[in-house]
């Protein structure tokens, strides 16, 4: 074990997901946050999105509101070096075990004053696998408190079934329809507030969303996705973007394991797909 004792692991395999307080040190954050004001900069010469810079409606020039950058990694070399080579990779490895695989990042700014919510979902409907070794760590660039729409997290959900995420009459949303959120547990809800260099760990079954941001700041959560290298996609949706799939901890698995429970297939969004922001609000 690098960074976990053993009661937190049991805590993750047994509830599904951690909160680390300042897990992630002062001299990161102060360079992941530069790294941040450079796309809030770059955000003041566009109206619309760009390839790395994502914008909720109502961006403009004088008042910028980002979504997403989306695969950080890619867009710049301090994202780059911290999701790849980082901090993180200790505790995916303690998590994961000694190979390990990254799959994709991303910044999810939750702007103040209305960033939109996230809806209640399961990640790995979004990006199947042979298994369901993937998770998603997040760390907060920002303190978060109760105010700015925290991640919330179904303690214990990561072991029920998986979900369609479709609505009744069957058409993919992202997100929990009525019927399937009577399922769930919403009042056991774990809302995940921190200070600045908190990490969370979802597994990629849990239950999880956030409400709009309705504070006077924004909440940045940069997200990077971890797999078992045993974990193979079973769609091409990822297929030629950098860095996905590549070794960072170990060895390559070319023998995947396979789950007995079928995952849910997304729709073939290549090319259409922008975020999860976008797919539940319904203008992806």
């Amino acid at each position: 074990m690098k960074v976990l004792n053993a009661e937190q692991k049991a805590f993750y395999e047994d509830q599904g997901y951690l909160l680390l307080e300042q897990f992630v040190s002062n001299e990161w954050l102060d360079r992941l946050n530069q790294a941040v004001d450079h796309f809030i900069d770059l955000s003041r010469q566009t109206d619309d999105s760009t390839a790395a810079i994502l914008v909720e409606p109502g961006h403009t020039r004088a008042n910028p509101r980002l979504r997403r950058i989306p695969h950080t990694v890619i867009h710049h070399p301090v994202f780059e070096e911290f999701g790849l080579r980082g901090p993180l990779l200790d505790l995916a490895e303690d998590l994961l075990g000694a190979d390990v695989c990254f799959h994709h990042s991303k910044l999810n700014f939750k702007w103040s004053q209305g960033g939109e919510e996230v809806k209640w979902h399961q990640d790995i409907q979004f990006w199947p696998h042979t298994n369901y070794s993937p998770m998603t760590i997040g760390a907060y660039l920002n303190d978060v408190t109760p105010e700015m729409a925290p991640m919330g997290v179904i303690p214990g959900s990561h072991k029920q079934p998986l979900f369609n995420l479709a609505d009744e009459q069957g058409q993919w949303t992202g997100a929990l329809n009525d019927h399937d959120l009577t399922r769930v547990n919403l009042d056991s809800v774990v809302w995940l507030q921190g200070p600045a260099g908190s990490v969370t760990v979802h597994s990629c079954r849990m239950v999880h969303g956030s409400a709009p941001n309705k504070s006077f700041e924004m909440r940045p959560l940069l997200l990077h996705t971890y797999t078992a290298a045993d974990a193979h996609p079973t769609t091409n949706l990822m297929e030629g973007i950098p860095f996905s799939g590549q070794v960072v901890r170990g060895h390559a698995c070319e023998n995947p394991r396979h789950d007995a429970e079928p995952c849910p297939m997304p729709p073939d969004f290549r090319g259409n797909y922008s975020s999860i922001f976008a797919v539940q609000q319904g203008d992806a």
